[in-house]
């Protein structure tokens, strides 16, 4: 039920009921997101870029748990891995019906420091690599009329920041992406979304001071960072067959932080 690195299922002999692809799909938000599908009989063909051990756990835990899941090492930024990818899934499972394009890249520089290297890497790994995705899908979805895409972007790209103006750039493009593809795709059964997290409980903000970590709580509404199983649930909602009616949207996920950016 696990797969190697390289793609290739141990295990395919039981058929999932339905066949996704999540990138950034071993750590953080992206593991949430692949151990909430793979709970429902979802198969997930898990993207990661890197930290091969967290993919290897998380790919353990599934197996344990009966779910399907298969790992794809690779950089999402590359159009030529994208095309390989979709061939490969559609090669073993004969089908797929979710893609949530979830990997992203943080770069933290000031605007006037900031390298042509870190912008276009910023650009290439948050907005080209879904669009290399979502164009990689679209035949196969729109010739079977049933597909789920959703892309997740980030408070950032409403909020600004000093320090991280390539990604904010990057996740607000996403916004102009989602809704031309969901325009172009709306009379052929697939619907395409946007998920905007706020700041969730991840190795990434665990590791924060004390001080900050409250001062990031402070800003919450809620007042409390959020747990990746809501942020996943809201992504599993979009994919759902009863989703339909829903296309071109965006679903914020963030406590109440954004309210008025």
């Amino acid at each position: 039920m696990t797969a190697s690195p390289n793609g290739h299922d141990a295990d395919a002999a039981c058929e999932p009921s339905r066949v996704a692809v999540v990138t950034g799909g071993t750590r953080g938000l992206g593991a949430a997101i692949t151990r909430v599908l793979t709970a429902e009989g979802v198969h997930v063909a898990a993207v990661f870029a890197r930290d091969d051990e967290a993919a290897r756990r998380l790919a353990d835990e599934v197996a344990a748990d009966g779910g399907s899941l298969s790992l794809h090492r690779g950089d999402v930024g590359d159009r030529a891995f994208c095309r390989r990818l979709v061939q490969d899934v559609l090669a073993t499972h004969g089908r797929l019906d979710h893609l949530v394009n979830n990997a992203g890249l943080l770069i933290e520089n000031k605007v006037r420091a900031m390298t042509q290297e870190e912008w276009d890497d910023a650009l290439r790994a948050n907005l080209s690599g879904p669009f290399h995705l979502a164009q990689a899908v679209l035949e196969p979805m729109t010739d079977r009329r049933f597909g789920r895409i959703v892309n997740i972007g980030s408070v950032t790209a409403a909020m600004g920041s000093p320090v991280e103006a390539g990604y904010a750039a990057a996740k607000a493009g996403l916004l102009g992406l989602t809704r031309s593809l969901a325009r172009s795709v709306a009379r052929k059964g697939v619907t395409v979304n946007l998920v905007v997290p706020g700041v969730f409980e991840t190795d990434m903000t665990n590791v924060m001071p004390a001080p900050a970590q409250e001062a990031i709580r402070a800003m919450i509404p809620l007042g409390r960072r959020g747990d990746p199983g809501e942020l996943a649930h809201a992504v599993r909602f979009l994919l759902d067959e009863r989703a339909g009616y829903i296309t071109g949207s965006v679903v914020t996920v963030d406590g109440g932080l954004s309210m008025g950016a």
